[in-house]
């Protein structure tokens, strides 16, 4: 027999009752019913139960084991008593009567246990990660995790895509996030940095003639921590393809997205195809442009039920400027009172002066509340048709200039759909936000700027292009960029682009934005060297690998799916990251530390 296991911990069935067997695992949970011991002993693979009695020589030492003890155990298989099954484990139906036991590693006091799911600090589980990596949830994510990467990496290779690795040591970019640094040894005073993106090298990898590239890829960027971010590194599925239109990638990767969500829905139903959003309206019906379409409440721009009303706040900031306007966020079954209180005083804790409402109740048709009294029956009812409202329903209102206020707009439409169970929980909502903005004005600088990604390409002709007067801010300001995002139940999964290939449209660009051509060819002069070679057109996208296990394994926080995270101070407890250095590595670097001075 092996020496430590003729079988895993989740293999015994009622085939093999009689059979003498060796198992090794951790004490999962130890149980005395009146001098007889059970030990629900775990491994990788899942749990059997392990009974020891008085009879047996091993009962003495395995009155001393405690939880989370290594152990190997001896025994036969048995059914278990009748009414003693377990249900729930493959092993269930069966117990092992054990006749030795060895002790392989003895575990100190835990700072937290394995058995159960009680939540503890994030520190504790940090600083002690090996052992909230044993808990079933974190340790099925993580499989999770294995098996979806597996799945993409399936999906893309019978696409017609090829897998690359690109540099990790790489030199720091001019634009993004912050880089984290790594010193030279044999160049003293230069740097390597760690990719921020593949993005340079996969399109040169295009540039080079390869055609269709993928890889799991790792990033790293020096930036604050989010629940949708984690600090330090993440992963994407980067790919790139050659002599693609934004439709072409659309049609590579949807089917990838959505047979990976498919195969681990779990149930849940995933969008059968994608909808295209133009970025204005995702802004104007779900202020984002990451909107969880699984809230069906839609904004609406009702202005002129409020223009010229006797609602004075709202009247005269229509009269007061002509982009100014009125959107209403409407609240089916929300129509009471306290709900629209409720709302109100939500609003007031998010910075806010209030939010108007209206509601509709039995008796009070024309409306409820005091704006309808201000605006009257006539325009309350005008209103309610535009927007399918009916009695029981309520519906709150913003107003001013929408660039000011849509993010808020966006989060009370979706407070009132959480606060009335209106967000689907069953589905994966999947869409493309499309047709971004290409620049934006910059209101501190008064000059125009990227919106977004500068690398994009116009959705115009290249003459057209190329033509444009600098002096021209609202042709500028009115082109769009051949940029998507893929987003899903309201998250980012990824963005992506065509890429801006040809040299000469990339300097009018950042001349439009205000950038000398030689400043572009400092930041970039690689890669537009590399264009004026001959580059094939090329676009990409690169979802997020920690986001799409963090959905489907139905979390809310990136660290649930990912093996070892930092804190959101950018620290690994557990191996103690960042740390200082010995001054021996530092002169080999030729470094010296320079801490600023405590206030």
């Amino acid at each position: 027999m092996h020496r430590y296991r003729s079988h895993t911990c989740g293999a015994l069935r009622e085939s093999d009752i009689g059979k003498e067997v060796r198992l090794s695992g951790w004490c999962h949970r130890i149980r005395d019913h009146g001098g007889v011991l059970f030990i629900d002993l775990r491994d990788h693979y899942g749990i059997t139960q392990a009974v020891i009695d008085p009879d047996s020589k091993a009962f003495k030492l395995a009155e001393t084991l405690r939880s989370e003890w290594v152990i190997r155990i001896d025994g036969k298989t048995r059914k278990r008593p009748e009414g003693t099954e377990n249900a729930d484990l493959p092993t269930g139906q069966v117990e092992v009567y054990v006749s030795e036991i060895e002790v392989l590693g003895a575990a100190a006091e835990l700072p937290m246990p394995v058995f159960g799911d009680a939540d503890y600090p994030e520190d504790i589980r940090l600083k002690y990660r090996f052992l909230d990596l044993r808990r079933e949830k974190l340790h099925n994510n993580i499989m999770l995790r294995g098996r979806v990467i597996d799945s993409i990496r399936k999906r893309m290779k019978d696409s017609g895509f090829f897998e690359f690795q690109t540099p990790i040591l790489t030199a720091s970019s001019p634009e993004g996030a912050r880089d984290y640094l790594v010193p030279s040894r044999i160049h003293p005073g230069k740097f390597y940095a760690l990719p921020q993106a593949p993005q340079q090298f996969k399109q040169l990898l295009m540039v080079a003639g390869f055609d269709r590239y993928f890889q799991i890829a790792p990033c790293f960027r020096d930036e604050d921590a989010r629940a949708d971010r984690s600090p330090g590194e993440f992963y994407q599925l980067d790919l790139e393809m050659s002599f693609v239109t934004q439709d072409d990638v659309f049609a590579a990767v949807e089917p990838v997205m959505r047979g990976v969500f498919e195969e681990f829905a779990n149930g849940k139903s995933v969008t059968p195809k994608f909808p295209m959003i133009p970025y204005a309206e995702a802004i104007s019906k779900y202020g984002s442009d990451k909107p969880d379409l699984r809230n069906p409440i839609v904004m609406q721009d009702v202005s002129e039920a409020f223009r010229g009303s006797g609602f004075k706040i709202f009247a005269n900031i229509l009269a007061g400027d002509s982009k100014a306007q009125v959107w209403a966020i409407p609240a089916p079954g929300g129509g009471n009172r306290a709900f629209a209180d409720r709302m109100n005083s939500w609003a007031q804790g998010e910075g806010q002066p209030g939010l108007g409402y209206i509601f509709w109740r039995d008796g009070e048709e024309g409306g409820a509340g005091p704006l309808a009294k201000n605006i009257g029956p006539e325009r309350t009812k005008q209103i309610a048709d535009q927007l399918g409202l009916k009695v029981g329903d309520a519906c709150f209102f913003v107003a001013g200039l929408p660039k000011n206020f849509y993010k808020f707009a966006g989060s009370a439409r979706t407070k009132v759909g959480q606060e009335l169970n209106l967000i689907a929980q069953d589905r994966f909502d999947f869409c493309w936000i499309v047709d971004f903005p290409m620049f934006e004005w910059n209101e501190e600088e008064k000059k125009i700027d990227f919106s977004h990604n500068p690398f994009s390409m116009p959705q115009m002709g290249v003459d057209e292009f190329l033509a444009l007067d600098a002096n021209d801010a609202d042709k500028i300001l009115g082109i769009k960029a051949y940029q998507y995002d893929i987003v899903c139940n309201g998250t980012e999964l990824s963005s992506g682009a065509i890429r801006n290939h040809r040299p000469e449209v990339m300097e009018k660009a950042f001349g439009l934005a205000g950038y000398p051509k030689e400043v572009l060819e400092a930041k970039f002069g690689g890669m537009l060297n590399a264009f004026r070679l001959g580059a094939p057109p090329h676009g990409g996208i690169a979802p997020g690998i920690d986001r799409i296990v963090m959905l489907l394994a139905g979390e809310e926080n990136l660290r649930e799916v990912v093996l070892f995270p930092m804190n959101q101070k950018a620290e690994d407890l557990m191996m103690g990251a960042p740390a200082e250095v010995t001054p021996k590595q530092l002169k080999e670097l030729s470094i010296r530390i320079d801490l600023p001075k405590k206030a």
